[in-house]
C-alpha cells in the first residue's frame, strides 16, 4: 500500500516528460564529452573532422532541447540551418581532404 503511495506521488510530481528532458540532457552531456576527446586525441585529421560534426549534432539536440524547454519553437529554425551549414562545412573540408580544392 506505502509502494503505490509514493509511486503515485512521484508520478503526479514528475512528469514523463521532464524525466525524458532531463535523460536526454545527460545523454547529450555525454557525447559532448566524448566528441571533445575525440577531437583532441584524434590522430588523424578525418578524426578530428568527424569529431566536429559529431558536435554540431549534438548542439543541434540541444538546441532542440532548448526549444522544447523554453517552448520557443522558433529555435528549431535556427537548428535546422546550423545542420545545412555544418553539412556543407563537412562537404567542403572532405573534397579538400580528398584532393584539395
Amino acid at each position: 500500500m506505502t509502494d503505490d503511495i509514493l509511486t503515485t506521488n512521484f508520478f503526479t510530481i514528475v512528469s514523463l516528460t521532464e524525466i525524458t528532458v532531463v535523460i536526454s540532457a545527460v545523454l547529450i552531456f555525454f557525447s559532448i564529452v566524448f566528441g571533445i576527446i575525440r577531437l583532441v586525441i584524434g590522430p588523424e585529421t578525418v578524426d578530428r573532422v568527424v569529431a566536429i560534426d559529431l558536435l554540431t549534432i549534438v548542439t543541434i539536440a540541444l538546441i532542440a532541447l532548448l526549444a522544447h524547454q523554453a517552448e520557443r519553437y522558433i529555435y528549431l529554425d535556427v537548428a535546422l540551418v546550423y545542420g545545412l551549414l555544418s553539412f556543407l562545412g563537412v562537404l567542403a573540408v572532405a573534397r579538400y581532404l580528398e584532393k584539395g580544392i
